[in-house]
């Protein structure tokens, strides 16, 4: 996808890394029903796309994404029948969806603020790394809205358990970047002006991994939350003797016995 022009959203190649970011920093990067559906489009598109091996969803200006677009979407959503209601909500819903269907791990980069839908694609990617201020919030129901927003209730008590998802639900105050580090939302912080560079780099070293491996990876990890444990145990017994047919195991192992690192081809 080098040659991807999205009209709503950065995008850029590094090497095999797609680098994403909204680009309305002025306005800390709301997210518009336009981007939605291109964001949507795109993630889709890389279920086939060869020649990405990695995804980060970047900041810009200091911010990663201001939620809805208060003029764009939540001023016309009061005009709006029941049937044009769902319509919207099914298409965020697809959003995350999507960055969980695509095959390449997704690296979230959080800076400044990241709220409402922004918090939802943050929460929806495989990793994220965050800095110091960061801040997060469901804000769903400061706005009269259920908490249950783009999968929320499913996947945040997942990430930071129960008890704490339904505070941040049900409140919609801000996690502090220390309480998201603490509490397994951010897999670490780094410093604002070395945020991309260590979310790219982080990125290029999966990148440069068995691929492969790492979409099968992904795919267990969302399906097995409707196994039971001897389900999941059988389900990554297959997944793994399929893997154990790639040219990626055979490498390392001929690069174990070489006494080399192998050099993975996501085959």
């Amino acid at each position: 996808m080098k040659d991807h022009k999205p009209a709503h959203f950065n995008w850029r190649m590094d090497g095999a890394v797609a680098v994403i970011s909204l680009n309305r920093p002025d306005r800390k990067n709301p997210i518009t029903f336009d981007s939605y559906a291109e964001l949507r489009d795109t993630f889709r598109q890389l279920v086939t796309a060869d020649d990405v091996k990695a995804v980060v969803f970047g900041s810009n200006g200091g911010n990663f994404c201001s939620g809805g677009d208060v003029r764009d979407i939540i001023g016309p959503l009061l005009d709006r029948d029941m049937k044009g209601l769902i319509e919207f909500t099914r298409m965020t819903g697809d959003l995350v969806k999507a960055m969980r269907a695509a095959p390449q791990p997704v690296i979230a980069a959080v800076d400044g603020v990241c709220v409402g839908a922004g918090a939802m694609i943050a929460l929806f990617a495989d990793l994220r790394l965050g800095t110091p201020a960061a801040k997060t919030a469901f804000l769903f129901t400061r706005v009269g809205l259920a908490g249950c927003d783009m999968g929320a209730c499913a996947m945040l008590p997942r990430v930071i358990g129960q008890g704490r998802a339904a505070e941040l639900l049900f409140t919609g105050r801000t996690m502090s970047a220390e309480e998201g580090e603490r509490w397994g939302f951010f897999n670490r912080l780094v410093a604002s002006d070395a945020l991309e560079t260590e979310a790219v780099a982080l990125a290029q070293k999966l990148a440069a991994g068995p691929t492969f491996a790492h979409m099968m990876t992904k795919t267990m990890l969302g399906q097995e939350w409707s196994m039971s444990l001897e389900q999941a145990i059988e389900a990554e017994a297959q997944a793994q003797a399929i893997c154990m047919q790639t040219q990626d195991f055979r490498r390392a192992y001929e690069g174990f016995i070489a006494k080399a690192p192998p050099q993975f081809a996501g085959d």
